[in-house]
């Protein structure tokens, strides 16, 4: 039998449960799935590449068919590495529909045999995103609703 691989890159800085859904979701589709921190340099971030990876570890710790790691490069020659053609990205609104079909189109033809798989968080979660998580805990607002607690905490021990 072959075994299916997906990967589910992302920034996760820091992972929401938005992520935590689809992450569910393709876990249950995928024989493993592979959660890769994307490394970008050029981007600021509020966590560490190292510190993003032992936050998905700690919140997925557990789950047999799910590993984590990061990489830096382009997806498609990650996903070769990884021997898998398929790439799961959320859609949590059609504002998100325009930016990742050009992404899976410039990935199709970068590779040709690379397939993207869209999934759609449950509705709760729509509005949910790393970037509007970062602006709450700015300001110091309450995030616990938004993120696991470990992540709570380490947003908290930001501002020590």
């Amino acid at each position: 039998m072959k075994i299916r691989t997906a990967i589910y890159p992302g920034s996760f800085d820091p992972v929401t449960f938005g992520h935590l859904d689809i992450i569910d979701r393709a876990s249950r589709i995928f024989d493993h799935l592979v959660v890769s921190v994307i490394v970008n340099s050029a981007k600021k971030h509020l966590f560490s590449v190292e510190a993003r990876v032992a936050m998905l570890k700690t919140v997925l710790k557990g789950r047999k068919n799910i590993s984590v790691e990061s990489f830096e490069g382009l997806l498609v020659d990650y996903a070769k590495k990884k021997k898998t053609g398929i790439i799961i990205r959320g859609l949590r609104a059609i504002s998100d529909l325009d930016y990742e079909f050009q992404i899976a189109a410039v990935n199709r033809t970068l590779s040709p045999g690379i397939e993207t798989v869209f999934l759609m968080p449950r509705q709760r979660y729509t509005y949910l995103s790393s970037s509007v998580v970062r602006d709450i805990a700015h300001f110091k607002g309450d995030v616990s609703k938004l993120v696991p607690s470990h992540v709570v905490k380490a947003i908290a021990g930001l501002g020590k």
